[in-house]
């Protein structure tokens, strides 16, 4: 890192009864208080470089032998002070990155302007800070930093927005052109492996190596540098989202332990430092998800995911947790069920994840397909005008982008399977109403579901975590399932799940012999009162569709042949109840009076099972 020194004279300042003063010969005329400390000093080498001095004195009454001079809220402490009253003095002080932004601010309040005298400390500093500070990476980075401690100052003496400048001109270089001094990022791009080859780490991190470094910075310095990059509109888009990830990954570890902590300091009725944390954390997600670039796939979806779930648990603005399910939306098919598992901050419904975020996501998925397939074409003005534009304004860029990026019939046949892994997930849940369970298998369009094995356990698992449930209820919820869209192993276990409807096992059955009997070669026709109990069926529901997922849960030992051909198989049990159950709904009554036999029906499903079984047993 770049240093200046100023001056040739050694240190002669020494502390007595703490008291600071200076070697001379000359007596002492001067005391300053500087925030509690006292400087015994000399008139002519200070008043000759510091018109604040030449003001305060000329405006104080002078004392018998020292005058004395207050300075309160100086600029740097005491540590300033000093390196300027040594400047004055002609003793030799050391500037770096560390100091240059305090002793710059010092030299500001003292006023030691050129119109003082030719060659002042100002004069110097900003010389120093010009071509040396600004040049160089690292140097930009810790007097950016340095700054945070002298907001006001800073702000008013330029030196925030010219290290901002100077820092985004050099992310918009490339690395080998920009001085990187002793940072992390140059260890990293002059990692050489020892037969001088370039190592992999230089191919991994040579496009985005000012990532790391720059998230040092607080979320404000951060935030105001990452705008200037943007506005550049030479970075592109995918390494801004990952420098945003390795930020969030700094600055937000371990998201979850504050659902824990937030939830003990709500029982004890304490928030105190708690809440100050949270608050902090709250500010830092919603700057950064201000800072997502407009552009699909800048972030990937697990990452965006991840940056929802702390919003829910930080208890972040609507607005921004709207904004993050939206950019979910539009690459939705790249999440995975663990991505879509948010924990509930509810109190009151008790549920274990927040089912109405995720629903709200698969809404904004859906939406997609409702966009005009292209966005209006812009001219090169409006381009450039754009690209400027503050993080602020970014939500009509992020608008134009997703009526680009209508979702495809791939995507949703990926987001289908997700969907049931997600319900597979939520069944469990004992709190988990049925209509919210039945809203999301059905958010999807009855295309994007090409089977209903997954849907089927989903329904299988919720239906065993609920016996409370009534046949009403059980019925309602299993006409979201179409059994034709059942594979052959699937339907084995249905024909013998007790906790389904029996109208769904007789259709289970139903098409299970007609497959049985197609791939047999022949076609068995079904007596009148079966197929018009289907017919009525068929007519009175019709079957949505729902989302999916890759994180399926993997089958239960039931659905393998050799569990149902074990002993312990409720085939016979199933029989019975097939023949004695008098669940049935006022369709299936209707049939059965119409019948000439009152036992006629009992017959038909042993003979309709029994023909089932045979085709089963021949395959």
């Amino acid at each position: 890192m770049k240093f200046m020194k100023l001056g040739s004279r050694p240190d002669t300042f020494y502390t007595t009864e703490a008291v600071r003063s200076v070697s001379s010969e000359v007596s002492s005329d001067l005391i300053i208080q500087v925030r509690g400390s006292r400087y015994l000093l000399h008139k002519f080498p200070l008043l000759s470089k510091c018109l604040c001095l030449q003001r305060l004195c000329s405006g104080s009454p002078e004392s018998s032998q020292h005058q004395i001079v207050q300075l309160p809220d100086f600029p740097g402490g005491v540590e300033a002070f000093e390196l300027c009253a040594k400047f004055c003095y002609g003793i030799t002080i050391t500037l770096s990155a560390y100091n240059i932004v305090s002793v710059r601010c010092a030299a500001e309040y003292l006023q030691m302007t050129e119109d003082v005298e030719k060659g002042n400390l100002i004069y110097k500093l900003e010389v120093f800070f010009n071509s040396c500070i600004l040049h160089g990476w690292r140097d930009s980075i810790v007097t950016l930093q340095s700054t945070k401690s002298f907001s006001l100052w800073s702000e008013d003496l330029g030196i925030t927005s010219r290290c901002i400048e100077a820092i985004a001109s050099k992310v918009s270089a490339h690395p080998s052109k920009v001085s990187l001094s002793h940072s992390y990022s140059r260890r990293g791009r002059d990692d050489v492996s020892c037969n001088g080859s370039e190592s992999q780490r230089h191919k991994n991190t040579s496009k985005g190596w000012w990532a790391e470094d720059i998230a040092e910075l607080g979320i404000d310095l951060y935030w105001r540098t990452m705008i200037a990059i943007k506005s550049g509109g030479k970075v592109p888009s995918n390494l801004i989202g990952d420098a945003l990830r390795i930020y969030a990954s700094r600055w937000l570890p371990n998201i979850s332990k504050y659902l824990h902590i937030e939830k003990q300091a709500e029982s004890d009725h304490e928030l105190g430092s708690t809440g100050e944390v949270t608050s902090k954390h709250r500010l830092l997600l919603e700057s950064i998800v201000s800072l997502l670039p407009a552009e699909r796939g800048s972030a990937s979806c697990s990452f965006l995911l991840k940056l929802l779930k702390a919003a829910n648990i930080l208890k972040a603005s609507s607005s921004s947790k709207m904004e993050l399910a939206r950019r979910v939306a539009v690459q939705l098919e790249e999440a995975t069920v663990g991505d879509l598992l948010i924990p509930s901050l509810s109190n009151t419904n008790g549920v274990i994840y927040d089912v109405d975020l995720v629903m709200t996501i698969f809404e904004q998925f859906m939406l997609q397909g409702q966009s005009p397939p292209t966005s209006p074409p812009r001219s090169k003005k409006e381009f450039e005008r754009r690209r400027s534009r503050s993080a602020e304004n970014v939500d009509l860029e992020f608008q134009e982008s997703r009526r680009s990026s209508s979702a495809s019939h791939s995507s949703k046949l990926k987001v289908a399977k997700l969907v049931d892994g997600f319900l597979q997930e939520i069944a469990r849940d004992k709190k988990l109403p049925l209509s919210k369970f039945i809203a999301i298998a059905e958010a999807i369009p009855e295309f994007a579901r090409l089977d209903h094995d997954d849907l089927y356990k989903a329904i299988d698992v919720y239906l065993k975590g609920h016996p409370e449930l009534n046949k009403s209820e059980r019925k309602r919820l299993c006409r979201i399932l179409d059994c034709k869209k059942l594979s052959m192993e699937a339907c084995m276990h249905a024909a013998q799940n007790e906790m389904l409807p029996l109208r769904v096992v007789v259709q289970v059955l139903f098409f299970e012999q007609a497959r049985a009997a197609m791939a047999g070669g022949q076609v068995i026709e079904l007596p009148s009162n079966i197929s018009e109990l289907f017919s009525a069926h068929n007519n009175s529901s019709k079957v949505k569709a729902s989302f999916s997922t890759n994180g399926t849960v993997p089958p239960d030992n039931k659905w393998s042949m050799a569990g149902l051909k074990s002993p312990n198989s409720k085939l016979s049990t199933l029989k019975m109840r097939l023949a004695e159950d008098e669940d049935l709904d006022e369709n299936f009554s209707e049939v059965i009076e119409k019948s000439s036999k009152p036992n006629r029906s009992k017959s038909m499903f042993s003979k309709l099972w029994s023909t089932n079984r045979n085709a089963s047993e021949k395959n």
